[in-house]
């Protein structure tokens, strides 16, 4: 797990790939969490999943820090 990802992912920052419209955030609502939720979201869908999963998912699709089209660059 990396230490970088999961406190950028902690203080709210959105990991994204433009061209795949695929994004993973903290919410708000869940920073601070003892165990928070994050969301993975594509063009069709939005799922709940857990940290482990987010950083698996950044790390598998080779998401990047970006800017989401609804909440900017951060979810706080």
């Amino acid at each position: 797990m990396s230490v970088m990802q999961t406190s950028q992912l902690k203080a709210g920052r959105i990991f994204g790939d433009l061209a795949t419209s695929e994004y993973v955030y903290m919410p708000a609502s869940e920073i601070g969490a003892r165990e928070p939720i994050c969301v993975y979201e594509t063009e069709t869908r939005r799922d709940d999943v857990s940290l482990d999963e987010a950083l698996r998912l950044i790390r598998i699709r080779s998401l990047r820090p970006t800017r989401h089209p609804r909440l900017g660059e951060s979810s706080c």
